[in-house]
């Protein structure tokens, strides 16, 4: 009896190894996110408002996770992680223009347009536009708080910012972001919270919220704090779901014990939203 416990447990794992290797994903790359007029009327946005997708070929009703590369909101490039490949999920990597090239609020007006998108055309990919979760690192993370937060951005697009099955932000300022204040000649070291800070748009019917940073002490200046903060401040505005995990040991550099945790809520909404 045993064996063949063993015999069909063996066979079991097998199958499930070869089923999960058996999903074929493809990868369609610089599309483009706004409308052809728009991209023929500025070459900067002919070039840096595309994106990737990343996506499982041989399912459907997959969730989708939009990521924003970090780099201060100056520079970076649009990635699919390796560690979100292979998951049964889509991943589309981000390009959005950057200063000095263009000031604030036009990454955000990118990254907003780029969610959109997501939510207009992931079915012809297969995926399902009620879950879509928003996340990316740093200045990503930054831009997803705001996309998510401020309903302003998606309603110009006639998406509603709460339609978003998850916000995930990886390190990113809760505050004015630091090259906004920048631009604006205020120091790094001067807080800021104005209309461009995720902090100033706390609601409490927002979508779920996960912060993540990394080691308060090893983090770049005041990053967990900030992100304490908007944790506190939702929950006092009456949002019910809003988390912050701080990886203790890593600095801001914190996305490899992160993605992880972001596969982990993604598992975790898909599960409450289709009641399982």
């Amino acid at each position: 009896m045993n064996k063949l416990i063993l015999t069909l447990l063996t066979f079991f794992l097998a199958f499930t190894t070869y089923a999960q290797k058996a999903t074929a994903y493809e990868t369609k790359r610089n599309i483009h996110y706004y409308s052809d007029d728009i991209n023929k009327s500025d070459a900067y946005i002919n070039e840096r408002c595309v994106l990737d997708i990343y996506y499982p070929k041989n399912v459907t009703d997959f969730p989708t996770i939009v990521w924003f590369h970090g780099g201060g909101l100056t520079g970076g490039q649009k990635e699919l992680p390796a560690a979100l490949q292979e998951k049964g999920v889509c991943v589309i990597g981000v390009n959005y223009r950057l200063y000095p090239k263009i000031k604030a609020p036009t990454y955000i007006e990118d990254a907003a347009a780029a969610v959109s998108w997501a939510f207009k055309h992931i079915k012809e990919y297969g995926g399902d536009p009620s879950l879509i979760f928003v996340s990316g690192h740093s200045a990503g993370g930054y831009l997803a708080s705001m996309v998510g937060l401020d309903k302003s951005w998606l309603g110009k697009h006639d998406i509603d910012a709460n339609d978003i099955a998850g916000l995930i932000p990886f390190s990113g300022h809760t505050i004015t972001h630091f090259t906004v204040r920048e631009e604006r000649g205020i120091p790094g070291t001067q807080p800021i919270v104005d209309n461009l800070a995720p902090l100033y748009h706390v609601r409490p019917d927002a979508s779920p919220l996960l912060l993540i940073t990394g080691d308060r002490e090893l983090e770049m200046l005041g990053r967990y704090e900030e992100n304490a903060y908007l944790m506190r401040m939702m929950k006092v505005a009456g949002h019910k779901d809003t988390r912050l995990f701080e990886l203790d040991g890593y600095g801001h550099g914190m996305t490899e014990p992160a993605f992880p945790l972001l596969l982990n809520e993604v598992k975790r909404i898909t599960k409450l939203k289709k009641g399982e």
